[in-house]
């Protein structure tokens, strides 16, 4: 095999002109960087966990690479190609007979990868929300598991079965006392909570939501293309890895995304997943899925470093160690709290309830949203268009709205998380229902309450409108109306209120403080 990569290096070997043929090689792959296309090659072995011993397999995996990613990136996965034998030497699309497969790829640059563009900067609120759409998007069309998968793919003993192999082959490497003795707390609490929550897992295997997912989504994995987050390398070669629950998959991303500094944006992509999906649910399961795969992530810290023990201090036992840490924090407890907004079209409330959402670790619920969702509307949809076309704005739809929300800030603050909802909120009798919902659920209640000029009021309603970006519908009419009828907060009669008069960074940090989220401190 050596020979052939050697031999790919030649500009013969290629139907395209190239640039100086550069290798990476992993453990499990050659990849040929050409200049605007890269080669696949998957390596000749036979890992237990992965099978490419044969020409046969290889073609086979190499056609599976291609459909599985096509389905996150396609602008990236091009086709499989043959490499061939000729007198020349190798050839990529020859006629000679077929010595080797390929994935080729369109070549992306090299410090496009969104793990080494946060390590330089945050791309931006749009970059992580679109992400969380677009995955949403790609989950709701993937496979989905089932009664007629006899190996049992993504059951809760597969889950079971990933778990003990985590610990199983992370052990041997640690010799210090305190690293075992916090290895042996994890676990236990892992199958604690495994136990607690086999139903839970049942049910969702039950309704469809173990699917064919990428199995491998963590920013190292995620290429930044014109402002654009494409997932790619998706897990091909073992169904036990990638036939798995979609929270199980958010969960990767919003864990990688708090292991690199960046759990506010890891959050702003959650909240968008949950957006499209409505996967509220779900969040029972984050933290537990959060911890499995920071383990997952401290099994690869430490199976390239060699015999097993590590040496204490090596890069392979800080990593390990460091993702151990966070999977133990992943098992303690938040302090929930609910926080409501409340101001007229276009005051700055869901800027603010996204911003507070990632930076407190909480979710957000957009009643725009909801109430679609309540008609049968996705949150991009207009009510007014075609045959969904439907008066969703009427007092009745409005109590229906309402009651939703309160309900499903109950199940995420069950879920332990905090909850912020996104809602005009000018009636003091729907504050007080809320009120109401925090005091029954025993959490700290808050109102933060935006405002901004008409006169700025009226130009984000009316370059929102213009730009059609957004769930909300409010026009200038609307803007109008609410604000001859607000019940503004009175600071006297609803002490909880806080005002928050302009907005940014600074108005996050704030409030922050003033709510005392403890985000930080938890992860």
């Amino acid at each position: 095999m050596h020979a052939l990569i050697e031999g790919l290096r030649e500009a013969r070997a290629f139907p395209h002109a190239i640039g100086p043929v550069r290798v990476v090689e992993t453990h499990i792959s050659w990849v040929l960087l050409t200049g605007d296309f890269a080669y696949k090659i998957k390596k000749p072995l036979d890992l237990g966990f992965l099978d490419y011993s044969t020409l046969a397999l290889r073609k086979r995996f190499c056609e599976e690479e291609l459909r599985v990613n096509r389905r996150y990136a396609p602008q990236i996965y091009l086709d499989v190609v043959a490499i061939s034998a000729s007198a020349q030497g190798p050839q990529i699309g020859g006629e000679g007979t077929v010595i080797e497969y390929a994935v080729r790829m369109r070549q992306f640059p090299d410090d496009a990868l969104l793990a080494d563009v946060v390590a330089r900067t945050d791309p931006g609120t749009a970059v992580w929300r679109r992400l969380g759409a677009d995955i949403a998007a790609i989950h709701d069309a993937l496979p989905v598991a089932g009664p007629g998968h006899e190996d049992g793919r993504g059951t809760p003993g597969k889950v079971r079965d990933a778990i003990n192999q985590n610990f199983r082959q992370v052990r041997p490497y640690l010799r210090e006392g305190a690293d075992i003795a916090q290895l042996n707390r994890l676990e236990e609490q892992a199958w604690q909570d495994f136990h607690r929550h086999e139903r839970l897992l049942w049910s969702r295997y039950a309704s469809g939501l173990v699917r064919e997912c990428h199995g491998d989504l963590h920013l190292g994995n995620i290429v930044l293309l014109a402002g654009h987050a494409l997932a790619f390398d998706a897990i091909e070669f073992n169904p036990a890895l990638s036939w798995i629950d979609v929270m199980n998959e958010m969960a990767f991303l919003v864990m990688d995304c708090e292991s690199r500094g960046h759990g506010a944006a890891g959050f702003v992509a959650l909240n968008a997943w949950l957006e499209r999906t409505g996967d509220y649910a779900g969040l029972a399961l984050l933290d537990f899925f959060c911890a499995y795969r920071a383990m997952v992530r401290a099994k690869v810290s430490v199976l390239g470093a060699g015999r097993p023990p590590l040496a204490s201090g090596s890069e392979a036992h800080l990593g390990c160690r460091r993702y151990v840490a966070l999977a133990e924090r992943y098992t303690g407890t938040r302090r929930p709290f609910l926080a409501i907004t409340c101001g007229v079209s276009g005051s700055g409330k869901s800027t603010l309830a996204e911003a507070l959402a990632g930076e407190a670790r909480a979710i957000r619920l957009r009643s725009d949203v909801e109430r679609k969702r309540l008609f049968g509307l996705a949150p991009d949809a207009s009510s007014r268009d075609g045959a969904s076309a439907a008066d969703i704005y009427t007092p009745a739809a409005s109590a229906r709205t309402f009651a939703r929300l309160a309900e499903l800030a109950g199940e995420v603050i069950a879920a332990g998380f905090p909850v912020i909802v996104d809602a005009t909120f000018i009636r003091r009798a729907h504050r007080e229902d809320f009120r109401r919902v925090a005091r029954g659920l025993g959490v700290d209640f808050h109102i933060l309450f935006c405002e901004a000029p008409r006169a700025e009021l009226e130009r984000r309603v009316e370059a929102r409108r213009r730009a059609a970006s957004d769930p909300s519908e409010a026009d200038l009419e609307v803007l109008a109306a609410q604000l001859a009828s607000a019940e503004f907060p009175d600071a006297a009669a609803e002490p909880e209120t806080l005002r928050v008069p302009g907005g940014g960074q600074a108005a996050v940090r704030e409030l922050l403080a003033r709510i005392g989220a403890d985000a930080q401190q938890r992860y």
